[in-house]
């Protein structure tokens, strides 16, 4: 069975201490059952969870739906937003974990991108420097979040044309957000290899579309 790899990044930088980590916490468990009662899901979805403030940590490499415990996500009192950092990290997980095609064999599904900020990057120049990287590296789809009024939106815009906002930081929202991924990562798991395009399902209302 092909793989379905999914990276997430989160920002876990100091503004993102308490009820915010919390309830990504209560979103991230919720979108996992939700994607354990689909069968496919199950046998084929991988997730990764990658977490960057001034460290980039690697808190769940590749890892089969079935055998995925959430391990515990942390934030620091206060300090910079490596997301450039952070790509070059999951520049460096896709090549070590996801499967390519060749003649003999049919590698893994392209993966998927979803990427949590609730601030800017701190190290503008590497993140600006890593873009093209992340965009050779062919996700079927990378989904942005901006979440709270103090995000940026421009730094997003670079890395993708999908980018959303949640202008509250409680549990609710970030519940129905991580819920609306689990329905994006459904759709391209039923879809991929048989389209080119990824034809996504709207947001809920919580979640704004950003043009």
């Amino acid at each position: 069975m092909r793989r379905l790899p999914v990276y997430l990044l989160i920002d876990t930088s100091g503004s993102m201490k308490g009820e915010p980590i919390e309830s990504v916490k209560v979103g991230i468990e919720s979108m996992i059952a939700t994607l354990r009662q689909d069968p496919y899901a199950l046998e084929t979805v991988n997730i990764s969870i990658i977490t960057y403030d001034r460290e980039v940590k690697v808190i769940l490499p590749l890892t089969p739906l079935e055998d995925l415990q959430l391990p515990n996500i942390t934030t620091p009192d206060s300090g910079p937003t490596h997301t450039g950092a952070a790509l070059e990290q999951l520049c460096h997980q896709v090549e070590q974990e996801v499967s390519l095609s060749t003649p003999e064999r049919k590698g893994d599904w392209m993966p998927l991108l979803f990427i949590m900020t609730d601030g800017h990057p701190s190290d503008i120049m590497v993140y600006n420097k890593i873009i093209p990287e992340v965009k050779k590296k062919k996700f079927a789809s990378i989904i942005a979040c901006a979440a709270g009024m103090k995000a940026r939106i421009e730094p997003l815009k670079l890395l993708t044309d999908q980018v959303y906002s949640l202008d509250t930081m409680d549990s609710s929202s970030f519940k129905t957000f991580f819920k609306w991924v689990s329905d994006l990562i459904e759709v391209g798991n039923k879809s991929v290899g048989a389209t080119d395009g990824l034809i996504l399902p709207p947001p809920p209302e919580e979640v704004n579309v950003i043009i």
